[in-house]
């Protein structure tokens, strides 16, 4: 089968595989769960109605440092208390007066939901603990890091200080091509042009999880100081991934036919079996995940999203120049893979597990995710593609400049057009083609003059070509598609309901 990337590969400028939205989670081992901090304070001396009195100094320390912080570089603190004030369009703006250089951009707070604790008193069971809370203030660190790009960094102001940091594989990517020098185009979270696809796939692939690591730790220090009292450091997670595959598209043109065909043959055509099939897995009687598609209008191009469980695939034109596929997992042991696996009794083997939730599964996640973005590119690579017909027919029916006049498209419901591409088609003109005066005999009330407008006109529409150093003229293969949907809307489809 010929994949797309084949068979529109003069259209395209390249392709690039990447991660995208990454979303880590960094969680204190000892301290991330209501009954491992009951036994720290329990451990230290400290009476569990003590607990505030514990952890409000902790939360001075946040505070502070996100003061400090904020001083030090020439940032300001803002507090967004409306819940439709999109973060990400606060910290452009600041971008876009601030510029890119690396440092503390700003820093937001607001008041939202987090997993907390609060002292509790059974007196079922006579127990004094700690359980759950909902809510506490927050800040969002936002960092031009050298090396990572845009990232910012979610701190909880209140015990166990779960941290939340958020980095683009895409954004990465543009600083290594920089420092290459490979020049570049950034549209948003996406390339429209690099001078070098190849390069920049390998560097992409070069994506490492220590790299990483190294600079969450550092992150940690300055954003959430309070390490040296649960003397431990932070265990990074993955909490969210996408990987997308980019078909940049030279025009406008070209994506923008083929993403309507793909997109109403995706719609109709995928079924639950399929979706499961993108993403490596079965599906058997005893699943209890949500499978389904979703059509969706974005800024960026229109979405189709097929969702299965905690995972999705999706496509989408974006900026009419892309086509996007793109992977995203809310849960990465939904996959599984060969891994070594250990045992509660100390025992090691190799076996199909789920994928762990560690950083350092990115590199595994990587190829999983590549995997379901080929499988789904094989499926639309499979689909019924008419795009060409529809440009070809847009090409043929639009008027169409040339020099200093413009000839009009063809109206396949004209009768001088039909009767003009009736005449242009006949067998004799195969082999030796044909000429004005071939014509004139076929259209007897055409004037000699007329019928070499109608020739131009035919030959700037693309229809017929002129035989080198002759006044002969040969149907294109355009042409011969041309007059072919012509005869077929005529006799097969008109005709017959008319006579209906």
């Amino acid at each position: 089968m010929e994949l797309l990337t084949t068979r529109y590969a003069e259209n395209l400028a390249g392709v690039l595989s990447c991660y995208d939205r990454i979303v880590i989670t960094g969680t204190l081992p000892g301290a991330c769960f209501a009954e491992g901090m009951t036994s720290f304070l329990v451990s230290r001396g400290i009476r569990i109605f003590d607990y505030p009195q514990f952890a409000l100094p902790l939360r001075e320390r946040v505070r502070h440092a996100a003061q400090a912080l904020a001083t030090e570089h020439g940032a300001r603190i803002e507090h967004i208390a409306k819940a439709h004030v999109r973060k990400e369009d606060v910290v452009a703006k600041v971008l876009a007066a601030r510029g890119d250089a690396p440092g503390l951009v700003h820093v937001i707070s607001a008041m939202e939901t987090c997993a907390t604790y609060q002292p509790w008193h059974d007196k079922a069971s006579g127990r004094t603990f700690l359980r759950p809370d909902t809510k506490c203030l927050h800040y969002y660190f936002y960092w031009m890091d050298r090396e990572l790009g845009l990232i910012y960094v979610r701190v909880p102001t209140y015990c166990p200080f779960r941290l939340q940091v958020y980095c683009n594989g895409h954004s990465w990517l543009a600083q290594r091509m920089r420092r290459e020098g490979i020049d570049f185009a950034a549209a948003d979270n996406a390339f429209a042009r690099i001078t070098d696809f190849a390069r920049a796939q390998e560097l992409a692939d070069t994506f490492k999880p220590e790299l990483l690591h190294r600079h969450l730790d550092r992150y940690a220090q300055l954003c959430c100081p309070v390490l040296d009292v649960f003397g431990q450091t932070y265990h990074w997670s993955i909490m969210q991934a996408e990987y997308s595959t980019d078909l940049v598209f030279k025009s406008e043109k070209i994506l923008g036919s083929l993403y309507q065909q793909l997109a109403r043959e995706a719609v109709l055509s995928v079924k639950a079996e399929q979706i499961a099939t993108f993403l490596g897995k079965k599906i058997t009687p005893q699943l209890a995940a949500e499978i389904g598609s979703r059509l969706s209008t974005r800024i960026e191009g229109t979405c189709i999203k097929h969702k299965f469980g905690s995972v999705s695939i999706k496509i989408y034109d974006k900026f009419a120049r892309i086509l996007r596929i793109e992977t995203t997992t809310n849960d990465v042991s939904f996959f599984k893979h060969h891994r070594k696996v250990e045992h509660r009794t100390g025992r090691t083997t190799r076996e199909v597990a789920p994928l762990k939730k560690s950083i350092y599964s990115l590199i595994d996640l990587r190829e999983i995710l590549l995997g379901c973005n080929h499988r789904y590119l094989e499926f639309l690579s499979s689909l019924d593609d008419h795009s060409s017909g529809q440009r070809l027919l847009e090409r043929v029916t639009q008027s169409k400049p040339d020099g200093d006049r413009s000839f009009k498209g063809l109206n396949f419901f004209d009768s001088n057009d039909q009767a003009l591409l009736r005449a242009v088609q006949r067998p004799e003109f195969n082999i030796h083609g044909l000429a004005r005066c071939d014509l004139m005999r076929r259209l007897p009330d055409q004037t000699p003059s007329r019928l070499s407008r109608q020739l131009r006109r035919l030959r700037v529409l693309g229809l017929i070509k002129r035989a080198a150093n002759t006044y002969r003229y040969y149907l294109t293969r355009a042409g011969r598609m041309a007059i072919a949907a012509f005869e077929r809307l005529t006799n097969f489809a008109i005709v017959p309901a008319m006579a209906a």
